[in-house]
This record gives structure tokens, C-alpha cells and sequence, in this order.
């Protein structure tokens, strides 16, 4: 894993020490000498992460993680204050400030490697959702998530604690009282599969446990699809460095050594919980931007771009298991003139019902898309060309047979639709077996409307209008 490292350090000796165990590891350091050139160079580079000196002259580390923190451009970029002050009361004040991790001066090999590897990890996959995020701000869908991160930390979360000593999980569970509702589990091999049955913000695990390997609890906790997303906090004894590596390098977000100091536990805990929130809202506004880039607006059905591309999947699927994929193309009959007499308001009412006609009348595998105007498309796979035919027989007749309110005064109106309906074969590709069914469909126009046309085949039953 490479990266971009910002060394931040008055004291030049110390920059070229990191700075060399860093280049060993085939980072990509850059340095800076005190707070303000460490903001400049910041908002230039954006680095993937930052180790932070505490105690420089003029700005200190703290002010400039706060910095970092407060602006919307940086706060996702990881912050490890290096220091030599090892009080909690000194690793409180600058989580409180916003870093992420504390580095104790000798910073040590397999700790220094460890954070930097779990937290650019952390941050690729932030990059990734604020990267879909931005393009959604952008397009007018959301509101950007940035200021969501220096929120304060919830106080519903759902917290499972995982730890063989029930009188000190207890005690834990008091302090965490204040962020949210705290589960207790005695340890067993089955905690993962346990902790899959409820949504929780956050997992602690003890690795001093005695009759439950707490390793393999974070290993299984992150194998499965619902709780691979979830943080993951491990409590530790002093002088245990290899199991916290393997703990790191598996994924675990952070850890406390015991004996646990209350206050920097809960300060940790928030901060895991602030960061999920963030990245839960990041996830969240993909979730709506994928919706709203793949749907129509007007009728709720998926939009011509989506049923191309799902077209293309859905058709070469077809061909390797020696399946018929139908396909149904509709047009509304004289839909220019709802729009000229009635308005544009009562055009996108009968859309939208002639879309909920047709999602009533096809099956859960088929898609429905408009392909534009009052164009729509029926993707329909397995599905051979005589009950096609039987589907848009049927559901030409619903919508002969459907009154379109329109909120008239004169009451609903009536609307028709002309098909055309193709099949795959072996050969076809997707262009085509779109152009079949588009050219049945105007054939069912011009010769009178309101009528079901099977592509390379004679007119069907079917009232004119």
C-alpha cells in the first residue's frame, strides 16, 4: 500500500527519521517545518494522511488539527499527533482537537506502519464515497456531507461489547451510556454471527479474553456483508504489539491498552461514531444519486440510459443459457395532443399512471423504463415471443379500458397504446432487437393505432382507434 505522508515536525532530526522509516516502506513523504507551512502545503496536496508534531513553537499541533479539522476541503484526512507527552489527559485534548491517533515519541516500527496502513485504508474508501458524493452535489441531487463530520456524536447509537469479564463490561457500558444503548456479549465463537441480527454502530471487542480467540470475533465480524462496514474498537494489555498488529491489519478501526482510562475511551468512541455517521451519509447520498442517474423523474421507472445498459447484460445472458429475451415497445396514442389541450400538468398524470398500469402487468423479472417522451420500453427475460405477445395484448387492453384522470372537470379521458413487440435470437444484438421492436411498434401506428405488432410478423387482434 503506498500513500502520501505529510511529516509535520519543528525539530528537522525528527522529520528525517520518519521521513526515512517511511520511505522504507515506499511512501510518498513530503515534510513541513511548523503549523502554517503544514496548512499551506495541505490545502495544495492533500495528503493521505498526516503525522502531527504536538509541540512546535508558534501554531502547536492541536491548532492545526483543528484547522485541518474545521475546513470542509481536509477534515476526512487522517490526523496522528506524534508526541511526547503519554498522559491521557495530553491524547484527550487531541482527540478532542480532532486527531485521529496518537504516535508516543520513539515511535515505534510496527505502530507507526500499523495506523498509517488502517487509516489511509480508512481513507481510500472515504475518498471513494465523497469522490460519488461530490459528482451528486454537483448535478443539484443532494446536499454535500462535509459539515456532517464535526457533528457532534450521536446519542442513540447501538453499541455491542464483546468481553468475557461481565463486571468490567459493565462499567464500560456506564460510561458509554451517554452516546447510546450498550449490548453485552460473554465471548463465544458465535458473537459474529450474533452481532449480524441487529444494525450496531459500533463493535468492541476485548483480546484478553480467555475461552474466545477475540481475533477470530473481528475476522468474522468483518467476512460478513452486514457488519463488514461496522467499527470495530479492541481492548488490549500492555506488551501484546503482535496481536494488535494482526488486529490492525484485519481491519479494526482502534484500540485502548488496558487499564482503560474513561475519559479517552469515551472520547475514542465518539469519534468512531462520528466517523461512521459521516460515512453512513456518504453511502446515503450515493444510494439517492444512483437512484435519481438510473430513474425517470416524471413516472418513477428506470430511464432509457439504465435500460441499455442493463439490456446489453440481460441479452448476453440470454444467449449463453439458450434463453428468449422479449421486448416490448409502447407509444402513447396522440400524447401530443393531451399535452396541446389539456396541458403539460395533466400530460405527466396520464405518464404516470400509464406507468402504473404497466408495472402492474408485467412480473417482478421483467423491466419497465420510458425511453423517452411517451416512449417506454418492457425488457422481459426468458420469456418466449407468443406470451410476449399475450402480456402486451393484455396490457393494451388495460389501458384502453383505464379512465386517465386528469382533473378535468369534464371528468377522465380515455388514452390508447401502440405496441411492438420482438424477440431475441441468436444473433441479435441489443441495437437491434431495439430497432425490431420500434419498427413493429410504428407499424402498429400507421396502420390505425391501438394494436399489438409482433416484429417480422402479420398484425395481431386488436380494436383501432
Amino acid at each position: 500500500m503506498t500513500a502520501r505522508v505529510l511529516v509535520v515536525d519543528d525539530v528537522p532530526p525528527n522529520v528525517k527519521l520518519l521521513e526515512a522509516k517511511l520511505n522504507s516502506e515506499y511512501f510518498d513523504v513530503q515534510t513541513a517545518y511548523n503549523g502554517p507551512e503544514a496548512l499551506e502545503l495541505i490545502s495544495r496536496e492533500h495528503p493521505d494522511i498526516i503525522l502531527l508534531d504536538v509541540m512546535m513553537p508558534g501554531m502547536n499541533g492541536f491548532e492545526v488539527c483543528r484547522r485541518i479539522k474545521s475546513n470542509p476541503a481536509t477534515v476526512h484526512i487522517p490526523v496522528v499527533m506524534v508526541t511526547a507527552l503519554d498522559q491521557p489527559s495530553d491524547r484527550i485534548a487531541g482527540l478532542e482537537a480532532g486527531a485521529d491517533d496518537f504516535l508516543t515519541k520513539p515511535v515505534q516500527d510496527f505502530a507507526l506502519f500499523a495506523r498509517v496502513k488502517s487509516l489511509i485504508r480508512l481513507k481510500y474508501m472515504l475518498d471513494e464515497l465523497r469522490n460519488r458524493e461530490a459528482t451528486t452535489t454537483n448535478m443539484g441531487w443532494d446536499e454535500s456531507a462535509a459539515n456532517d463530520y464535526n457533528k457532534e456524536a450521536p446519542n442513540d447509537a447501538k453499541i455491542l461489547i464483546v468481553d468475557e469479564q461481565e463486571h468490567i463490561a459493565d462499567r464500560i457500558a456506564r460510561v458509554l451510556d451517554v452516546v447510546g444503548d450498550v449490548t453485552l456479549m460473554i465471548g463465544g465463537e458465535d458473537v459474529a454471527d450474533r452481532a449480524r441480527e441487529k444494525n450496531y454502530d459500533l463493535i468492541i471487542v476485548s483480546l484478553t479474553m480467555r475461552d474466545t480467540d477475540g481475533l477470530r470475533v473481528c475476522s468474522r465480524i468483518r467476512s460478513f456483508d452486514e457488519t463488514r462496514n461496522i467499527p470495530i474498537l479492541v481492548m488490549v494489555s500492555e506488551g501484546t504489539d503482535k496481536q494488535l498488529l494482526r488486529a490492525l491489519d484485519m481491519g479494526v478501526n482502534d484500540y485502548v491498552v488496558r487499564p482503560v482510562d474513561k475519559n479517552e475511551f469515551l472520547v475514542r468512541v465518539k469519534t468512531q461514531l462520528k466517523r461512521k455517521r459521516y460515512a453512513d451519509k456518504l453511502w446515503e447520498n450515493f444510494h439517492t444519486s444512483m437512484h435519481l442517474a438510473t430513474t425517470d423523474a416524471v413516472t418513477g421507472l428506470y430511464n432509457r440510459h439504465y435500460l441499455t445498459n442493463h439490456l446489453d447484460t440481460q441479452l448476453a445472458a440470454a444467449m449463453r443459457y439458450d434463453k428468449i429475451l422479449s421486448l416490448m415497445m409502447m407509444d402513447i396514442d396522440h400524447f401530443k395532443n393531451v399535452n396541446d389541450t389539456y396541458g403539460h400538468a395533466a400530460g405527466d398524470k396520464v405518464l404516470k399512471a400509464f406507468s402504473m398500469i404497466i408495472a402492474k402487468n408485467i412480473r417482478g423479472i421483467d423491466l419497465a423504463a420510458r425511453y423517452g417522451g411517451e416512449e417506454f420500453v418492457v425488457m422481459m427475460p426468458d420469456t418466449p415471443m407468443d406470451w410476449a405477445r399475450s402480456i402486451a395484448e393484455r396490457l393494451r387492453k388495460q389501458v384502453e379500458q383505464h379512465p386517465f384522470d386528469v382533473g378535468l372537470d369534464a371528468g377522465p379521458i380515455n388514452i390508447t397504446v401502440s405496441i411492438g413487440v420482438a424477440a431475441s435470437t441468436d444473433q441479435a444484438m441489443p441495437a437491434e432487437l431495439l430497432e425490431y421492436a420500434d419498427k413493429a411498434m410504428y407499424s402498429a401506428k400507421s396502420t390505425g393505432r391501438n394494436k399489438v405488432i409482433v416484429a417480422e410478423e402479420p398484425v395481431l387482434e386488436g380494436s383501432s382507434s
